[in-house]
């Protein structure tokens, strides 16, 4: 007996550690392992984990202004909304707002092709609450003044007129054929996609700026070998939103063709960058800026665009068969 007891301590450790860095991890990531077994979760997830402006007993933040963006007008913008119906509300000078999403046509994701680009990050640096805590919490136009009480935003200040901006985009009706929801927490994030997609054995990827510390300026990118297409034409896109916690807008719009593929910048700097393109455009607001961009009309030819650092694609994985 006394020869197995050494054994059997080790593996009492082993089990202690085991259950104490389960006890540490936040419950979206509990909540991620225990659907996405085969997961691997995305950078622009991870980081949203961390300790941020807000605990999860809904303390409320010190510096709101970090949570929903600068203060600027433009930061009512999430960089990187390549579908319709943002862009349905934007005025004319925010149209051309200059960190707005580059468009392309499927072509010019080829191996050798070049763009100027740059991958900017949102300034909004709000976390992920658990989803009991975002539930407690109202979302909706009719509760604003209980909203904007919780986070002790004055009705009239910036930050309040972002948060109802985002809760009037959240619930705007979609355009003809998307499937839209407002996540306002991972599990809701992960319950959504992986419903549209009827399956839990999924990729969840982000664009990369792989190197750390690497500049977020203006820089000519060429496309590496190795693009990749992701799997199926029905794609999760979740956009995220300027807001106290964590929101993300997600949206399915068929048919959708997405890409995988490594840039280099002329800087040096490596990019693993996601491309979605639109095939079917013809129920995009005719003034949409990617058709002013591209000189084209709805409806004539699929429209790409890359997605910034902070939204995430969701594809069925290939081996989901």
């Amino acid at each position: 007996m006394g020869f197995h007891l050494p054994l059997i301590f080790a593996l009492l450790s082993l089990a202690a550690v085991a259950l104490a860095n389960h006890a540490a991890q936040p419950a979206p990531q509990l909540y991620w392992n225990s659907v996405l077994l085969n997961t691997q979760m995305p950078r622009a997830i991870s980081e949203l984990l961390h300790p941020g402006l807000y605990s999860t007993n809904e303390e409320k933040s010190t510096n709101i202004m970090n949570a929903v963006g600068n203060g600027k007008p433009t930061d009512l913008i999430p960089l990187g909304a390549g579908y319709g119906i943002q862009y349905d509300r934007l005025t004319d000078n925010e149209l051309h707002y200059k960190n707005v999403t580059l468009y392309f046509f499927e072509k010019d994701i080829r191996p050798g092709a070049t763009m100027n680009f740059q991958f900017p990050r949102n300034s909004n640096t709000a976390t992920f609450l658990p989803r009991k805590s975002a539930q407690s919490i109202p979302f909706s136009s009719n509760k604003l003044s209980e909203i904007f009480n919780h986070f002790s935003a004055k009705p009239t200040s910036v930050e309040a007129k972002t948060i109802k901006k985002t809760i009037e985009v959240c619930e705007a009706p979609g355009i003809k054929g998307e499937e839209k929801y407002c996540a306002t927490s991972l599990e809701s994030m992960v319950d959504f996609s992986t419903s549209k997609l009827r399956t839990r054995n999924v990729q969840a990827i982000s664009t990369e700026v792989l190197e750390k510390g690497a500049t977020m300026s203006m820089h000519k990118y060429t496309t590496m070998p190795g693009l990749k297409k992701l799997a199926g034409d029905k794609v999760v896109v979740c956009h995220k939103q300027n807001y106290p916690y964590a929101v993300f807008y997600c949206h399915v719009i068929k048919p959708t063709a997405a890409y995988v593929l490594s840039l280099k910048g002329d800087d040096g700097v490596k990019v693993k960058a996601v491309a979605v393109c639109h095939l079917d455009t013809s129920e995009w607001n005719p003034k949409h800026l990617a058709f002013q961009i591209l000189k084209v009309k709805p409806g004539t030819i699929p429209i790409c665009h890359f997605l910034p650092t902070d939204h995430i694609i969701w594809v069925p994985n290939r081996k989901s068969g």
